[in-house]
C-alpha cells in the first residue's frame, strides 16, 4: 500500500478527488479537504471506500500500514553497518502509557544510559502516526536506501561520527534484523517489580509494527553487548522495612 499522510491525494466516490489533511495511522481516521470546500471531512478508511488518486483501494484493515517506524529504521541501521557506520545505535523504549514506542539514534561511544541527542536524531510512534516521516527530510514512504541519503543530506557531520567497527554489535544486530524484520521491532525496557528487584533476564521483548500481526513465535533473542551489565539485581539504596509495633528486634 502508497503512503498514508497529510497531502495525499485521495478520490472518494461521492466526493471526488481530495487531498488528507491529517492522518491517524493507530484508528484509520482521516481528515480531507474536497475541492473548494472550506470544511474538512473525516473519514474512516476501513468502511468509506477510500481509494488513492490512481484508483488503487486502501485496505487499511486488510493491508495496515506501519503504525511505528522502527522496524524501517532497523532496516537503514543495517545498511550503514554494512556501509562501515558500525557505531551507529538504536535504542528504542516504550512511554510509559505502553501505546507507542520511542526511538532513538545516537552514535560514537555505545553507552546506552548516557546517549548524546542531535535534532532529527529522535522521534516517537505517536508522532509517526500523524505524520509518517522520521524528521530530516525524508518522505512519507521513503525506501531504506532514501533514508539514508535524506539522513546523510540533513546531518553529514553526526553520520560521520559513527564510522567505526563495533563488530560485536553489528553481529548482534543483524541477527536481530534477520529474525524480527519487515513486521517486528525490539524494545529495550526493563521493567522492575514492586519490591526493587529485577526478575529473570528475560528475552528482548518484541512488538509488531503493524496491526493484525500475530504476536512474534521466534526464538528469543538475547540482549545487545553492554546492556545486561547496566542492569543490578537490586536498587543500590533498598528501602527499609517500616516496623509500626514498636517492638524493637535485638540482632
Amino acid at each position: 500500500m502508497q503512503a498514508l499522510a497529510p497531502g495525499t491525494i485521495i478520490f472518494h466516490r461521492h466526493r471526488g478527488y481530495g487531498v488528507i489533511t491529517s492522518v491517524n495511522l493507530l484508528t484509520g481516521w482521516i481528515a480531507a479537504r474536497f475541492g473548494s470546500e472550506a470544511r474538512t471531512l473525516d473519514l474512516n478508511l476501513s468502511t468509506d471506500a477510500v481509494q488513492f488518486a490512481d484508483g488503487e483501494a486502501i485496505l487499511f484493515r486488510r493491508a495496515p500500514p506501519d503504525r511505528m517506524p522502527h522496524a524501517r529504521l532497523m532496516a537503514m541501521v543495517r545498511e550503514l553497518h554494512g556501509a562501515g557506520y558500525q557505531k551507529l545505535y538504536l535504542y528504542s523504549w516504550p512511554k510509559p502509557s505502553g501505546l507507542y514506542w520511542r526511538w532513538h539514534l545516537f552514535t560514537g561511544r555505545r553507552d546506552w544510559m548516557q546517549r548524546p541527542w542531535r535534532e532529527g536524531w529522535y522521534g516517537s510512534g505517536a508522532d509517526y502516526n500523524s505524520n509518517p516521516v522520521m524528521g530530516w527530510g525524508d518522505a512519507p514512504g521513503a525506501s531504506t536506501g532514501e533514508l539514508v541519503d535524506a539522513l546523510a543530506r540533513f546531518d553529514p557531520h553526526g553520520l560521520a561520527q559513527a564510522l567505526g567497527r563495533d563488530e560485536d554489535h553489528a553481529a548482534w544486530f543483524a541477527a536481530t534484523c534477520d529474525a524480527l524484520l519487515p513486521g517486528y521491532m525490539y524494545s529495550l525496557d526493563m521493567p522492575r517489580s514492586p519490591n526493587g528487584f529485577l526478575p529473570e533476564m528475560p528475552a528482548v521483548p518484541v512488538i509488531a509494527v503493524r496491526a493484525s500481526l500475530p504476536l512474534y513465535a521466534g526464538a528469543p533473542l538475547s540482549w545487545p553487548p553492554g546492556w545486561c551489565g547496566l542492569w543490578p539485581r537490586a536498587h543500590a539504596l533498598p528501602t527499609p522495612a517500616i516496623n509500626l509495633t514498636g517492638i524493637v528486634e535485638l540482632p
